[in-house]
């Protein structure tokens, strides 16, 4: 697939830029074109990969905002992105849109001006272009606090109706004991990063070998696009390049693994990712479509594997829609597996926000009307003897 990426807010953008690192580590050529979206200035100094001239400041006419952030409102954010959709636009001229197979829209729920602001460009893009739009939107972790989750339930209902399909990651699933939050995020960008990278790039036209089972983006958007929630499953295993060094072994298979080792190897990665920690936890079985995507040299992807590593695959979702391709990497040091799950229905983790965030609601309700009191009582005379000017 060839995508334009937008990044949409803090989070959005660090995601970006950490998809360029990765695209650039591994030669993919996923992102045709990138736009960082922010309404902080400081922000958008921060990625270290995304052009200058592909960094666009909002809101900065905004008797509120003036280029210094909206504060968490989700609400401002949207309205700040409505506001400067001409601007999003000229910026987005640019890009060679007969070259890109779909937009992604990348932003973090839980602040204000991906929260918002994600929402209203995706439905936009949706409206003018034919090309589809898919989201991927970052949940906050728990000790981020109630507001970040309100902000996350709220943004998740928009997000969705907004994208053909939203992609999550789940920040509470990937935040490592004794991190920092800074080291923190980091890590998990990288890993979002790589799944999604290894996904959405399998299939692009570069220097990579192109092989009878290769996917391409009809597969992915044909996969991705149910306007549901989507998780991402991935697992990868170094290569042993040495021989084999039993006579006996050498006999039987020259010296080299057999074509069943190689499609045990294949097949058995594919369980350990979809065993392992999705993007998003989820009941596999509540899954509406699957992609299976196997990344490595050409000589380890076997067909046959792949073909069990789908059977199976339709066994544990229970149905028949069912993908799966290869995407040959010659200078590759490692076989990974990314399965895409396409409109899940069964995430624990979403059920779980949206009662924090309607605890959270309920909270700041009853703080703000108790604080209106306490400010009448405290600025107004016991007596009612003066009067207000």
């Amino acid at each position: 697939m060839h995508v334009a990426v937008i990044g949409f807010g803090n989070a959005g953008g660090k995601i970006v830029d950490a998809i360029l690192e990765f695209e650039a580590d591994t030669g993919r050529s996923l992102c045709k074109d990138v736009l960082a979206v922010n309404s902080a200035e400081i922000d958008l100094a921060k990625p270290d990969r995304i052009p200058e001239d592909r960094r666009l400041l909002i809101g900065q006419t905004h008797e509120r905002v003036k280029g210094r952030g909206v504060g968490a409102d989700p609400e401002l954010g949207a309205e700040v992105a409505r506001r400067d959709l001409g601007e999003i636009d000229r910026a987005l001229d640019s890009v060679p849109v007969y070259e890109v197979d779909a937009f992604l829209v990348v932003a973090g729920l839980g602040g204000g001006t991906g929260s918002g602001g994600a929402p209203v460009v995706s439905r936009h893009l949706r409206e003018m272009y034919a090309e589809p739009v898919y989201g991927l939107g970052v949940l906050p972790s728990t000790d981020e606090g109630g507001r970040a989750s309100l902000n996350a339930a709220r943004s998740l209902q928009s997000f969705t109706d907004a994208t053909d399909s939203l992609m999550l990651f789940d920040n509470d699933a990937w935040r490592q004991a004794g991190e920092s939050l800074s080291s923190g995020y980091d890590h998990t960008n990288t890993e979002l990063a790589r799944r999604v990278t290894t996904l959405l790039g399998a299939g692009a036209l570069d220097d990579s070998t192109v092989s009878e089972t290769a996917m391409d983006a009809s597969d992915i958007n044909r996969t991705l696009s149910t306007d549901g929630v989507s998780t991402i499953a991935y697992a990868s295993a170094e290569l042993d390049r040495g021989t084999k060094s039993g006579l006996l072994d050498q006999f039987r298979t020259n010296g080299h693994e057999s074509d069943t080792d190689y499609a045990q190897k294949v097949h058995g990665l594919v369980r350990r990712a979809v065993k392992a920690r999705l993007t998003c936890p989820a009941d596999v079985e509540s899954a509406e479509r699957s992609l299976v995507v196997v990344s490595g040299p050409p000589e380890e992807l076997s067909r046959k594997g792949l073909q069990h590593a789908r059977q199976w695959l339709e066994e544990q979702t229970d149905s028949v829609e069912v993908l799966a391709g290869d995407d040959p990497r010659e200078d590759a040091d490692r076989l990974s597996v990314a399965v895409l799950l396409s409109n899940v229905t069964d995430i624990p983790r979403v059920d779980d926000l949206q009662e924090r965030a309607v605890d959270a609601q309920e909270k700041i309700e009853a703080e703000a009307s108790a604080r209106d009191d306490e400010v009448a009582e405290l600025v107004t005379d016991e007596n009612n003897q003066l009067d207000p000017l």
